[in-house]
């Protein structure tokens, strides 16, 4: 077959082909269009019919609601003229009544106007009744004058002195049943726990002295010490303020001076002087500086030693150094410093038998007597000074009362006071304990005396047993046995305000009548 032939039948058929192609494309087309604007138009009636539908229910459901409200409406109309029919009617009811209460308070007001009436006319009677009683008495007070020869004012004085006889009577009875019961109830506790407190803290007492004795190598040594034209004595004597008294005592040298502290000086640098055989006065006067330095230093370590054993801590440096001092300070021949610590040591044992903190005891009774460190130094009473170094260091306040009230200036308030106050008197009236000197001890006697011979109606008065009791005599004629007790009160309170004494003293006094007639 011809070639070009079969191309033009190919051509040929590719036509046919793309022009049924396209018919068949183009019939489809049509066919989905016509399908579509089918169901968009079944789609838009159904649409209509269903919005129809609609505004019929919604139409019908509005002509219902509007039907429901007219029906509310008319309820709540009724019901709130009904609720105001109510109110009017209790409103009603209330005026009803307030125009009762009102007729009645006004037939109250008149019946009350008219008591008041009857009450003043009554009440001018009374006056006039009381008007005329009075003057009634005031008779009669005239005719039991003229009866009983007193007037009114005599007569009430009467009185007046019969009752307070009737009263003195009654207050010592008083006084003195308190005082048995209280001495019953407290002697036996008091004496077992200061007992056990004594027998607990036994403590050997030696007294005190204000002169010391330094032995020497030979005799030979006093001419050395006095030196040329006694030159050394005199710079000794100069650099420490002590006397030094050279006698025919073979051996000794004495040294005299009331303060301990320039008298262990003293004799520090003496026995150096001695043992190291250089004795003139620039060696004196640099030995005694510094057995001075070495005192102090010894001073610290007693003070030191004294808080170690009694568990104490917390104390100032300062006050430490004080309390070395004190071991050179005596009191009536008892040595402060191991006083105070029996002191400290008794409070304690004292605290805990009544439960109060011990270690706060044993730091007042250590520290009571602070101020006598420095009362040679310082104006004032070593208790004042105590309190002021007290509380410069920052002491509690429970120890500074302590310390102020140990010797009654004031009124203690605490425990802990009156432990340190029972404590102090213990450890100072133990025998042996204090001594005094003759000339103190027969003054405070005669003052003993005179104070309890100044009450009016003593006869006599004898102060017995070293003084720890004075015995008074009094007129029975001019002094009762009710008044006897008031004045053991008065007289023991005059003397623990006048007086400065150890331990205590007791009052006896004594109302005694006698009778004497002759058998003739």
């Amino acid at each position: 077959m011809n070639p070009s032939i079969v191309i033009a039948c190919v051509v040929v058929g590719l036509v046919v082909a793309v022009v049924v192609g396209a018919l068949a494309f183009y019939a489809g087309s049509v066919y989905r269009r016509k399908t579509a604007e089918a169901k968009i138009g079944s789609a838009e009636e159904e649409a209509k019919r269903l919005v129809n539908e609609a505004i019929r229910t919604a139409e019908q459901k509005r002509k219902e609601a509007v039907v429901e409200a007219k029906d509310e409406v008319f309820r709540l109309k009724a019901e709130a003229d009904k609720e105001v029919k109510e109110r009017r009617g209790e409103l009603t009811r209330q005026e009803r009544r307030l125009d009762q209460k009102e007729e009645s308070l006004d037939k109250r007001t008149a019946a009350l106007e008219k008591k008041e009436e009857d009450l003043k006319g009554r009440s001018e009677l009374v006056e006039a009744r009381l008007d005329e009683l009075e003057q009634l008495k005031l008779r009669q007070m005239e005719k039991l004058e003229t009866i009983a020869g007193l007037t009114q004012e005599d007569a009430k004085q009467l009185l007046l002195n019969r009752l307070e006889e009737e009263l003195t009577h009654e207050k010592a009875m008083r006084i003195s049943a308190y005082e048995a019961n209280l001495k019953d109830e407290a002697d036996n506790i008091a004496r077992e726990m200061i007992g056990q407190a004594i027998a607990r803290c036994a403590a050997d007492h030696s007294s005190e002295t204000t002169v010391s004795v330094v032995p020497l190598p030979s005799d030979e040594m006093k001419g050395r010490i006095i030196g040329r034209e006694g030159r050394n004595i005199r710079a000794l004597e100069t650099a420490t303020g002590v006397d030094l008294i050279i006698d025919d005592t073979p051996e000794a040298i004495t040294l005299s001076s009331f303060d301990q502290t320039r008298r262990e000086v003293a004799r520090m640098a003496l026995e150096k002087l001695i043992s190291d055989g250089r004795i003139h006065p620039a060696r004196i006067e640099e030995t005694v500086e510094k057995c001075r330095r070495e005192l102090e230093i010894s001073m610290k370590r007693e003070g030191e030693k004294v808080v170690m054993d009694l568990g104490l801590h917390g104390i100032h440096p300062d006050m430490v150094k004080l309390l070395g001092r004190l071991r050179f300070r005596t009191s009536f021949g008892q040595n402060v410093l191991n006083h105070s610590l029996e002191v400290a040591w008794i409070s304690g044992l004292l605290a805990a038998e009544m439960g109060v903190n011990v270690t706060q005891a044993r730091r007042a009774g250590l520290l009571h007597d602070i101020g006598k460190a420095l009362d040679h130094e310082i104006e004032g009473s070593h208790i004042q000074i105590g309190v002021e170094i007290a509380r410069k260091y920052k002491e509690s306040p429970a120890v500074i009362h302590a310390i102020e009230a140990h010797h009654g200036d004031v009124e203690p308030k605490t425990p802990l006071a009156f432990i340190v106050m029972a404590a102090d008197a213990i450890s100072a009236a133990r025998p042996g304990a204090r001594r005094e000197n003759l000339e103190s001890y027969i003054k405070r006697l005669e003052n003993l005396e005179e104070i309890s011979c100044s009450f009016e109606g003593v006869e006599t008065a004898f102060a017995v047993q070293a003084g720890r009791e004075v015995r008074i005599m009094v007129k029975p004629e001019a002094v009762n046995d009710d008044q006897l007790i008031l004045m053991a009160r008065a007289i023991t309170k005059k003397i623990e305000e006048e007086l400065d004494y150890p331990g205590q003293i007791k009052v006896n006094v004594i109302r005694e009548s006698r009778a004497v007639e002759y058998a003739k």
